[in-house]
């Protein structure tokens, strides 16, 4: 017994070294500064985007992003697709600013993100994720954290939007009905819902969406897939897409593999292409057959 306590106390010592070190190297970074001099204002800004040359590395002696170019108009509807590791997730943090690029630009109506301040910058988004993000509180708290200025009647119109009016309207305190710490008192299906009205009720100009149909069944997903084209209507919209069946639709997409993008185009142009979106397509279809 005092063997298996040395042992035991020995490895918390190592866990606790190991964290400690992660700990100190965090509070040793220097902190990025969030404003730039003279900032560009959002204001009266489209939602145009444009890729020039990026190249990218989460460290500089592995670059993932090469040489990426693109040119998204406001209101299009891109899709991103490729094989895991592509590229698609480190597009978006780029976007947003979570990390800046190596070289080359990107621009938002002719306006390089850095100009812009980064809490900003990131007001002329919204993001529905695969992994939704509710926290203790009503419902109609939820919603409005999307904006939290909004009205009641603001947040049941975005609700509405959404096509989870008449499910809250179905729960014995509706709107006032509170959220549990893990939202689990609510079907996946619904999380997905009220974080799509929340995205409605913000107003964003440019939308980002990962995924947010992979983890519900097939008839959820055609009514969170409806709440989608009521959000995406008349904005710029970035879908990262595994199932390629939902972006057949889109005005352009962009195909990656190993950091560049090798296709792009419409549904019909890339299958006529006979390249590697068509055989990243007919693969799905394969698996889904043979499974």
């Amino acid at each position: 017994m005092p063997i298996t306590q040395v042992a035991q106390v020995s490895n918390m010592l190592q866990s606790t070294i190991a964290a400690a070190e992660r700990v100190f190297e965090f509070l040793n970074e220097e902190e990025e500064d969030q404003t730039v001099e003279n900032p560009t204002s959002i204001n009266g800004l489209n939602g145009n985007v444009q890729f020039r040359d990026i190249k990218f590395g989460y460290s500089e002696d592995k670059i993932i992003i090469k040489k990426f170019n693109a040119d998204v108009h406001d209101g299009q509807k891109v899709a991103i697709v490729g094989p895991t590791g592509a590229g698609k997730t480190t597009m978006i943090k780029l976007l947003m600013r979570f990390y800046d690029v190596n070289a080359g630009a990107i621009m938002i109506d002719g306006h390089d993100v850095k100009s812009f301040n980064r809490g900003e910058l990131r007001q002329m988004f919204g993001m529905v994720l695969q992994d939704t993000w509710l926290f203790n509180g009503t419902i109609m708290e939820n919603i409005r954290y999307g904006r939290l200025d909004a009205t009641d009647e603001e947040v049941i119109a975005a609700a509405k939007a959404a096509h989870v009016h008449h499910f809250v309207m179905t729960l014995p305190d509706g709107y006032n009905m509170v959220l549990n710490e893990e939202a689990s008192n609510v079907s996946q299906g619904q999380k997905q819902l009220l974080t799509i009205a929340r995205a409605i009720l913000a107003d964003p100009k440019i939308l980002i969406l990962d995924e947010a149909t992979s983890s519900v069944d097939t008839r959820t997903e055609i009514r969170i897939q409806k709440a989608m084209n009521n959000l995406m209507r008349g904005r710029t919209s970035f879908v990262i897409a595994h199932r390629l069946s939902t972006i057949k639709d889109a005005d352009l997409i962009l195909v990656m593999n190993e950091g560049d993008i090798i296709e792009q185009g419409n549904h019909q142009e890339l299958m006529a292409n006979n390249g590697f979106y068509t055989n990243l397509y007919n693969s799905q279809f394969e698996k889904t057959q043979s499974a």
